[in-house]
């Protein structure tokens, strides 16, 4: 164990301790009279005397020193009761710390921070032992504590578990401590009087992997885009690696992944996230993955037992796994023996009495009259309650008759089950569903094909050589011997001896009933009866977008089969197909679906055709057939990796592998049927069902092993491709009794040399054999790790699409460009974090053009304008921003997108001064300003302000200007500039115009030329508002009197408004001072040429709206303060709450 580091002075300890091993700063050391062959006098008398001494007062035999080089004190760091404990201590300073003092030139640095480790490992073995004694230790409250006062994050923010370790800083470690919470990955260190913090969103982290650098063997590297930290010296280095893969998942999976959201309730809830509920989850998705049961299955238990197993006359040590619907069984031996048993085929589970041969023995009784014996069940009465109480569930509303008067023949291949209504007989038992004979009637509705399609063809056209009949009558016994022995149901004993017969191919006679065995398509076919029918009926005729794409695709399936050559294989098709569209529309139909649909069809009945594209679709390859197909990318990446690790000649030479993704990614959408002559891709087919996506990797590499001399010599990916494709389309089944049915995937033509027959039989022995040895586990483990590359790469496509629309339409340099989407994008992500889902701000969803997957609404936008607009004005910032939002959102949905956010930010940034005032000018008009405006003292609801008053103002040298003279011109040049205009914009109201003024004044505060500004802005104020009154007695001269007009001349300003507004005479009587008229507040406008003109009059406006604006600057402090920014705001949110529920 790991001691608090204590100063000692060693040369008293000489005669008690003799030094095993050293180094520069540590000793390991050996208590005298511990460990000794001899027997010499002072080791007999210090083991004496540790013998008598107390328990709590003897001394640990070995312990671990630290030592400063030239000094005389020295530190005990660790000690062990055995050599074997210490020695792991030994390695572990080894491996993790003598490499990485060298960098520190301080002696006294270097005590620190060995010690400083040495601490924060004590503390994470004490917060690792209370964590299992209970459940919310003390230790854990208190690193909440301070996650929570170091990283300043809502409330929402869920810690998930926190280390101690060292974070990289080029070569020098910065040792703190690792919080991992629901959406970031964060560090904090305070070293040698330097503060060090770092905060990662998940969502950045591209990539996760284990490497070494030049003072470390093992080091957790994080790498995010054009940056990489190094995190390492954790005291257990595999489960915070584990930890930090299963957090990035989740959290990518829950935030980028839409159409894996919904699939898994789990996600939607993160704030339910802890530790533990990583761990079982990542149990639970093996469980499923090693057995291939359906999502929705919820593992409770997993026990050691031992198993008997009559096949081997013994007891077979292994664990048995209960879910929902299920009870499993693998043995601790791979591929030793495996049982999966719905509980839908479980007639009884009862416990037996003990024996010393037998302890703790349960029985577990299915319908086909076999018994499976389990043993050494710790908490056997415990589980067998929970059991009985899930089976009295399942079978529920599935009543199970008896029928004692069949007894069927074992050495028959056949097990009954009726495909056309709900009645399915495994062994001697009937399961009958509850519907009535006018349901029954109905589905077996002879539009639905009664046999599998391959039956009709065999007995029309086959004319095979007998030897190879011969060969197939061989299978069938060797099959209905294993049967007889290991069991023919979906309960049967899953060795591997069935391997092998699998690997040699299936008989065609059982081909379809065994696929439902092996994928457990068998259950759902039980479970629902008259459920295909039903879809059957309510998907037949309608017509969408999905129907079509399957009318597109129905006869380029197998086209070369006769089954699909006429319309009895095609409705068929059709049917499978539609049904399936109708129950999943997530899915609905994805291309390379209609193809194995097509390949079930032939070896299966209609309605097992069905439930065995169920079964492929939604659990043996998730997430396969999909808007994007997030999962065979997946695997197509761990397929690249498997390479690298199998084939490093091959890889070395193929230096971009994703030249083979054009060829290798159909082989795991299609199981090779697409590429390979059917007779023997049917046998993948075989393989597949049975292993799973196993099957398809090793496949591949073997197909990879036995092309690679030529790949490796191939000049080009071209030549590389046309060498795959013709050894794939050589691959032939000598076994198949049917007649050969050509493929039309090679690339190459007559003229050319024959390529070499490769039997399938002898490639996938050889998979077996050579790839065989990747464990789901490992699988499941690659698959994590590369789905966060995949997903993070589909990122990267949407961000530059976006940027390749964008950066031609408007002045931002690129590289600002994107720093302003990742604002953009963290905005959105971090309402995802902390707040719940507002039906105006919807999840991101893949499945949307690129430009419009992330929106903000309102609230963001303001967020993000308040922090990167150069348009600033104080309290009136906010208010500016929602008129921008309401501008921009023109379709009026509430929400905007990057190009249009962009594209108002390089009018402010990099617009001319026309286009800066337009814009200004549109804020300031309908649609963005409305009669409701934030802005409750806006002078919109004041009296109009009064135009009567000189337009002639002193100069600071004495001059005057006198614009009286210039406004007749200038009207009537702006007249002929009006039909130069593309598009006229509303004149703007004098109502309008003081909004206009009032923004224009708010954004000249605290600049550098104020005060200049002011004086050029109420220059150019009163010279508008003399031009809207001349325009105002132009178009009212026909309708007005005189004293009307007179009487607007007398209209007063509001006391409210600020002074610049203000009308400067004071003498008038309050009489004169009266509200404008009401049948004149609309006749006073100015438009944008009006106000364009008025401020080019002045040169310190002018200077205002041209000078340069620096965006860079803006984007570091975004950076840095959108985070605090968003936590203020939920702050201030929060309080009113709080006052309103304390008493």
């Amino acid at each position: 164990m790991w001691l608090k580091p204590e100063e000692v002075l060693l040369k008293n300890a000489l005669k008690l301790w003799v030094t095993q091993k050293s180094s520069c700063y540590f000793i390991l050391q050996r208590r005298r009279g511990h460990g000794e062959g001899g027997g010499r006098l002072t080791g007999r008398l210090v083991g004496a005397l540790d013998a008598v001494l107390d328990s709590n007062a003897r001394v640990a035999p070995f312990r671990i020193l630290l030592q400063v080089p030239g000094s005389q004190v020295y530190s005990p760091i660790a000690c062990g009761a055995t050599l074997e404990e210490i020695n792991q201590h030994w390695d572990w300073l080894e491996q993790n710390l003598l490499h990485t003092l060298s960098v520190f030139d301080n002696k006294d640095d270097i005590a620190s921070f060995v010690k400083g480790k040495v601490k924060a490992l004590i503390a994470e073995e004490t917060s690792s032992r209370l964590a299992e004694q209970e459940e919310e230790p003390e230790k854990f409250r208190e690193a909440l504590v301070k996650f929570e006062a170091r990283f300043n994050f809502p409330e929402a923010e869920k810690l998930v578990t926190y280390y101690s370790c060292c974070c990289w800083k080029g070569r020098v470690p910065r040792q703190g401590w690792l919080y991992l919470s629901i959406n970031h990955l964060c560090f904090y260190s305070f070293f040698l009087g330097k503060e060090l913090k770092l905060v990662i969103p998940w969502v950045d982290i591209q990539k996760l992997e284990r490497t070494s650098n030049v003072f470390l063997t093992d080091t957790i590297r994080v790498t995010m885009q054009n940056k990489e930290r190094d995190f390492s010296m954790f005291l257990n280095l595999d489960e915070v690696f584990k930890i930090m893969e299963q957090l990035a998942d989740v959290t990518l999976r829950r935030l980028l992944d839409n159409e894996g959201f919904d699939l898994d309730p789990g996600l939607q809830e993160p704030s339910q996230i802890t530790k533990r509920d990583l761990e079982a989850r990542a149990q639970n998705e093996f469980f499923r993955a090693f057995f291939r049961l359906p999502r929705r299955e919820k593992l409770h238990a997993v026990l050691d037992c031992s198993l008997w197993t009559p096949f081997s006359r013994c007891h077979t040590a292994g664990q048995m796994f209960t879910s929902d619907s299920y009870i499993c069984f693998a043995s601790k031996e791979p591929g030793c023996c495996k049982v999966i048993l719905p509980l839908r085929e479980v007639v009884s589970i009862e416990k037996v009495e003990d024996t010393s041969l037998l302890p703790n023995p349960v029985i577990v009784s299915i319908r086909s009259k076999v018994a499976f014996q389990f043993i050494e069940l710790r908490g056997r009465d415990s589980l067998l309650e929970s059991l009985l109480a899930r089976l009295k569930q399942v079978h529920a509303g599935h009543p199970v008759r008896y029928d004692t008067t069949r007894d069927e023949d074992l050495t028959s291949p056949v097990f009954h089950s009726t495909s056309m209504c709900g009645d399915h007989r495994f062994g001697g038992h009937e399961m009958v569903s509850p519907q009535n004979s006018e349901e029954r009637e109905k589905e077996r509705s002879p539009r639905l094909h009664p046999e599998a399609l391959v039956a009709g063809f065999r007995q029309s056209g086959s004319q095979s050589p007998d030897s190879r009949l011969s060969r197939e009558q061989i299978k069938i016994s060797l099959w209905n011997d294993h049967f007889v022995e290991y069991g023919r149901t979906v309960c049967m004993f899953r060795t591997e001896k069935i391997r092998k017969l699998v690997a040699m191919g299936i008989p065609e006679s059982l081909r379809g009933r065994l696929w439902l065995l092996f994928s457990d398509a068998v259950t759902d076919l039980a479970a629902h009866p008259g459920y295909y029918g039903n879809l059957v009926e309510e998907s037949m005729g309608k017509c969408c977008l999905v129907t079509e794409e399957i009318e597109r695709d129905l006869h380029r399936s197998l086209p070369e089969h006769p089954a699909f050559q006429n319309e009895t294989g095609i409705a068929a098709l059709r049917r499978v197909l539609t049904a399936y569209a109708h129950r999943n529309p997530k899915i609905g139909y994805c291309q390379s679906m209609n193809i194995l649909t097509s390949v079930l069809l032939l070896y299966a009945k209609e309605e097992e055709a069905f439930w065995l594209l169920v079964a492929v679709c939604e659990r043996m390859l998730p997430d396969y057939f999909n808007h994007r197909v997030i999962g065979a990318q997946v695997d197509q990446s761990v397929f690249e990796e498997l390479i690298k690790e199998q084939l490093p000649e091959l890889a070395e030479h193929m230096h971009d592998l994703s030249a083979l993704a054009s060829v290798s990614l159909s082989w795991f959408l299609t199981l090779f049927l697409s590429i390979m002559p059917l007779e023997s891709a049917v046998n993948v087919v075989d393989c597949f069902f049975y292993d799973g996506i196993k099957a398809i990797f090793q496949l591949g590499l073997a197909v990879l092993e036995a092309n690679a001399e030529d790949l490796c010599g191939s000049k080009d990916d071209g030549q590389a491709l046309m060498v795959l494709s013709r050894f794939l389309d050589h691959i032939k089944n000598e076994d198949s009794p049917g007649p050969s049915v050509g493929s039309h995937h090679a690339f190459f033509s007559d003229d050319q040399e024959p390529c070499p027959v490769t039997d399938i039989a002898d490639l996938i022995r050889d998979s077996y054999e050579k790839f065989g040895d990747q464990s789901v586990a490992q699988i499941e483990h690659m698959r994590c790790r590369h789905r966060i590359r995949v997903l993070q790469g589909h990122e990267d496509t949407t961000k530059q699409n976006v940027l390749r629309v964008v950066i031609p339409e408007v002045s931002v340099l690129p590289e600002d460009l994107e720093e302003l989407y990742d604002l953009f994008k963290r905005e959105h992500m971090m309402s995802c974090y902390w707040e719940q889902p507002r039906p105006m701000a919807p999840r991101h969803d893949p499945s949307r053009p690129y430009a419009e997957q992330y929106r903000i609404d309102a609230r963001q936008f303001a967020r993000l304008f308040q922090l990167v607009s150069p348009w600033t004005c104080g309290a009136h910032t906010e208010i500016l921003a929602e008129r921008t939002f309401r501008l921009l959102d023109e379709n009026m949905d509430h929400l905007i997108e990057f190009k249009a956010f962009v594209s108002c930010l390089d009018i402010m940034y990099n617009g001319e001064m026309n286009e800066k005032i337009k814009l200004l000018y549109r804020l300031h008009i309908p649609p963005a300003l409305t009669e409701n405006d934030r802005d409750s003292q806006s002078p919109l609801k004041n009296p109009l302000l009064s135009t009567s008053r000189p337009l002639v103002f002193g100069k600071s040298n004495g001059d005057t200007i006198d614009y009286q003279k210039q406004l007749k011109q200038m009207i009537k040049d702006l007249a002929k500039e009006k039909d130069k205009t593309e598009k006229e914009l509303p004149k703007m109201s004098q109502r309008e115009f003081i909004q206009f003024c009032k923004t224009l004044y708010s954004m000249f505060h605290k600049d550098p030329e104020e005060n200049d500004l002011y004086q050029a802005i109420a220059t150019v104020t009163t010279l508008l508002l003399q031009i809207g009154e001349v325009g105002q007695q132009g178009s009212s001269s026909g309708s007005c009197s005189q004293e009307g007009g007179e009487e607007l001349q007398a209209s007063a300003p509001s006391p409210e408004q600020d002074s610049v507004f203000a009308d400067t005479d004071t003498g008038k009587s309050p009489r004169e001072s009266q509200a404008f008229p009401e049948e004149a507040k609309g006749d006073w406008t100015v438009s944008l040429e009006h106000i364009l003109a008025s401020l080019l009059t002045e040169q310190s406006l002018v200077n205002f709206f041209e000078k340069p604006l620096d965006i860079k600057s803006k984007l570091e402090n975004a950076k840095i303060n959108q985070y605090s920014l968003k936590t203020c705001e939920m702050s201030r949110q929060s309080q009113p709450e709080l006052k309103l529920s304390s008493p």
